[in-house]
């Protein structure tokens, strides 16, 4: 688990949004509302709720700073 400064990455921050997978669940309708992703897998939704507590984004930061 990572606790801090998360590494910046722009591959990833670009295939994110790129992403064929989910531009097909978001095109077909199958959507979960918000605040469901419990349902879908709780494994990972649990493990996301701990890391995006523990962890802060430099991008999200330079944001608040300069607003």
């Amino acid at each position: 688990m990572k606790f801090g400064l998360r590494t910046p990455s722009l591959k990833k921050r670009i295939s994110a949004r790129t992403s064929l997978k989910l531009q097909v669940v978001h095109s077909a309708g199958i959507k979960m509302p918000k605040g469901y992703g419990w349902v879908r897998d709780p494994k990972k939704y649990a493990y996301n709720k701990v890391y995006n507590r523990t962890s802060f984004d430099i991008f999200k930061l330079l944001k608040k700073l300069f607003r």
